[in-house]
């Protein structure tokens, strides 16, 4: 699963970037600085591995892990090939879920590419560019279906009429995500890639003098709380800079540096577990003295599927997954202890993974 990083140039995208991935993507006081998307895998922070690598001392650890990806600035006119625009579109395209970074700072020495540092009209820009492009695509795809639904074919009457809907909600300047659509239209116009159909989080960039100040205090984030409160998006107040810093610090340090600013939970985990649920994604765990891992699962997947994210064999041969819930192992201290209490739980081929769910898949090939 990818999540893209997008916005306006000099926003703080690239920056945000380095410390999701500690990858040093280029960082510089200039548009269209990065050209090629730079592309990062991210552990997702889950303190459940933690508890269970103390209680096995497992030879390895591997938690869940997002691809972000760090997508060039976008200009007004991209959607007509501004900026190299068509390029970048294609590189949104291609991912599952949109991080877009609002600048919600004043700073003279960093340029703003329309002079001023205004975040409604930033998105505005940003949005209107994938509304257009979104608005090309369903077009064509409208004519098609009107023109095979005249034909006779009519398998093509829901694709009809997901365009003429998605069409009218698109040319008030709305998202498609937003658009009233039923389930059979929603199906049909999952196969269109639309741009703005996408999930987004509004990662509001605040200056490192703004941390630790009352949302209220924030007059720039105000604005953007205010969109994405009108399309149903979520909103993350973080400072790029500061968690490019913290991300370079050893853990320990980075422990005091978190708790005497009063920060908690980094900017960066919370952008990395936000995603993770926007994706509709959950972990389920196995463990032991070789390794204790999380895999990645979608929301409402069944045993035997998940059974595949193993080995394919795990799903071909499916007998039964003996489940036990993370809070009841960590209670009694083993699996042994939870089958002595009649907690450890078979669930056959029907049986829909919750999240935390400590499983040992029987199977047979």
């Amino acid at each position: 699963m990818k999540l893209g990083v997008v916005g306006l140039p000099n926003v703080g995208k690239s920056t945000l970037f380095n410390a999701i991935t500690c990858a040093g993507a280029q960082a510089a006081n200039y548009p269209f600085c990065t050209i090629e998307p730079n592309t990062g895998v991210v552990a997702v922070p889950d303190a459940r591995l933690d508890v269970l690598a103390e209680m096995y001392h497992p030879e390895k650890y591997t938690p869940a892990v997002l691809e972000f990806v760090d997508i060039a600035g976008l200009v007004k006119g991209a959607s007509h090939g501004e900026g190299l625009g068509n390029k970048f579109l294609s590189h949104i395209r291609e991912v599952d879920a949109i991080v877009h970074v609002v600048r919600c700072f004043e700073d003279e020495n960093v340029i703003h590419v329309d002079g001023s540092v205004d975040p409604a009209r930033d998105i505005d820009v940003i949005n209107t560019e994938l509304v257009l492009a979104d608005i090309e695509t369903v077009t064509k795809r409208a004519e098609k279906a009107a023109a095979m639904l005249k034909k006779g074919e009519k398998k093509y009457a829901v694709e009809a009429e997901a365009g003429q809907i998605l069409l009218k909600h698109l040319n008030e300047g709305k998202p498609a995500r937003t658009a009233p659509l039923d389930e059979d239209q929603l199906a049909a116009a999952k196969d269109w890639f639309l741009l703005t159909m996408k999930k987004v989080i509004y990662a509001a960039n605040i200056g490192e003098e703004d941390l630790g100040k009352p949302e209220e205090a924030l007059p720039l984030v105000q604005p953007v709380r205010e969109i994405a409160q009108a399309e149903g998006a979520q909103v993350l107040v973080i400072c790029a800079q500061v968690e490019e810093e913290i991300s370079q610090m050893e853990p320990e340090e980075k422990g005091m540096f978190l708790e005497d600013m009063g920060i908690g939970v980094s900017g960066l985990d919370r952008l990395v577990t936000l995603g993770y649920s926007l994706l509709g994604l959950i972990s389920y765990l196995t463990a032991g003295p070789k390794e204790v891992r999380a895999w990645t699962i979608e929301q409402g997947t069944k045993a035997p599927q998940a059974a595949g994210k193993i080995h394919s064999d795990f799903e071909r041969g499916f007998i039964r997954a003996e489940i036990v819930p993370y809070d009841d192992l960590v209670r009694e201290g083993s699996i042994a202890a939870c089958k002595e209490k009649g907690l450890v739980r078979s669930e056959g081929k029907d049986y829909v993974m919750k999240d935390g769910d400590v499983t040992l898949f029987r199977f047979n090939v």
